[in-house]
């Protein structure tokens, strides 16, 4: 979890995994959206850029801050309910693990989150966090009104609607502003179970559709090198608390089998890289058919106790046979250094500028590398075959698109780009990294 101790201790910034790194000039903690604007005020004035770094959870260089460094972690809570709408404001600095708690207070749920709660809810729907649900989008999808401090100081508020700025707003990981206040669309309360199974990737595949299509959640975890994969299945139950003895499997996963045992084993591939399949079939062996229980909050999140690198493309619904057999079958050849499981998810089609998803009911697919590993070469052959596809990344992990490679897969890039100039015309929210991608500079 995010400490802000650490962050403002420190003089320097990384994000997760420790690949991206900065040395901002100022590290600031607004108390208050007045506080907020001044910061970015001051930074016109003085021609410094501004970056909101959130909890570092992306892998790519989107929110490293090279001049200013803004934490929103003193906006945090729910600001305003309406139930007969089903509508909930919070402060764009709450932490989603956060989210569970607070809404079941008044009934309601987030209507889908991903395996990880580290982010910030206005980092989580900045860079399009989703879960997965052929029916469901992003957590930005859940968002229906935004307010945030333009590149001039000042504040706005908008309502989703089918217009430009609404589909700008969706993602746009804060180069049109910074979220002060977000209004979700929530649900009344529910419980999920999770179910996991092991297939063998010909009958996992055989039944892709037919499992995806028949419950509101079903991921893979496909082991490069195996011809095996881990299918998950989440269902909707009553709502009810995780029990105590669930809790404690989890803390024992997290500290027994992912510091510990795949710790080590991920270690071995990193120093002798001649295992790495070894490690990936060990995986695929001591898959457990587990059930889990409870709120959907404590559910869907996973512990992440060894740390990797990752980069993540989504792809037509239409195309996913072809493209997963082509992936599986290379890799049953060369792993590229690689025993982290592939995740498989599907995503609704959403209509925003910058949404992968735009326009495409998709798969997600998504590549890890281990920490220590030397993730280019891999990265770059993932990037060669997602081509094939018309592959769309992930815009918080490692995305190694051009500009003109991202202007050809959005067609209305510069729509997007229109609207950036016009409530950041000083480009205080770039940096080199966003430049680089959106700029061509």
């Amino acid at each position: 979890m995010f400490s802000l101790k650490q962050w403002q201790d420190s003089p320097h910034w990384q994000n997760w995994v420790g690949y991206v790194t900065a040395t901002p000039e100022q590290k600031l903690t607004p108390e208050s959206i007045e506080a907020l604007q001044d910061i970015v005020k001051n930074a016109v004035k003085n021609n410094k850029r501004v970056r909101v770094t959130g909890a570092g959870h992306s892998f790519s260089g989107c929110a490293k801050p090279e001049e200013i460094a803004v934490s929103l972690h003193h906006l945090r809570g729910i600001d305003s309910v309406d139930s007969i709408n089903k509508e909930v404001t919070v402060f764009a600095g709450t932490y989603l693990y956060e989210m569970g708690d607070l809404l079941r207070e008044h009934g309601f749920a987030m209507q889908n989150m991903g395996d990880i709660q580290n982010q910030t809810v206005a980092g989580s729907i900045s860079t399009g966090t989703h879960g997965t649900g052929i029916t469901l989008g992003s957590v930005s999808s859940q968002i229906v009104a935004w307010e945030w401090v333009d590149g001039l100081g000042n504040l706005h508020q908008h309502r989703r609607g089918d217009d430009d700025l609404s589909n700008a707003l969706h993602i746009h990981m804060g180069m049109l502003g910074i979220f002060t206040r977000l209004t979700l669309k929530v649900v009344d309360l529910y419980g999920l179970r999770e179910e996991s199974a092991v297939f063998d990737f010909d009958t996992g595949l055989a039944q892709f559709d037919e499992a995806m299509r028949a419950n509101r959640h079903m991921e893979w975890f496909l082991f490069p090198g195996t011809n095996k994969l881990q299918q998950k299945i989440l269902s909707v139950i009553e709502p009810k608390p995780m029990s105590k003895w669930q809790k404690f499997k989890d803390k024992v996963e997290s500290k027994v089998v992912l510091n510990g045992a795949f710790y080590l084993a991920s270690e071995l591939a990193r120093k002798n890289p001649k295992y790495t399949k070894s490690v990936s079939q060990l995986s695929a062996d001591n898959i457990p058919n587990t059930i889990r229980e409870g709120y959907s909050y404590e559910v869907f999140p996973k512990p992440r106790g060894v740390r990797f690198n990752e980069s993540e493309y989504f792809i037509k619904y239409s195309d996913f046979d072809a493209c997963i057999r082509h992936i599986n079958e290379a890799l049953l050849e060369d792993t590229k250094s690689s025993h982290f499981p592939i995740e498989v998810r599907s995503h609704k089609a959403e209509t925003g500028f910058l949404s992968p998803t735009q326009g495409n009911d998709s798969v997600v697919l998504s590549f890890h590398v281990y920490k220590g590993i030397d993730s280019e070469p891999f990265f770059n052959w993932v990037k060669e075959q997602m081509a094939q596809w018309q592959g769309r990344p992930h815009w918080g992990k490692v995305n190694k698109l051009s500009h003109q490679e991202l202007l050809d897969l959005y067609p209305d890039l510069p729509k997007f780009l229109a609207l950036r100039q016009q409530y950041d015309p000083h480009n205080v929210f770039i940096n080199e990294w966003l430049a680089q991608k959106f700029l061509n500079t």
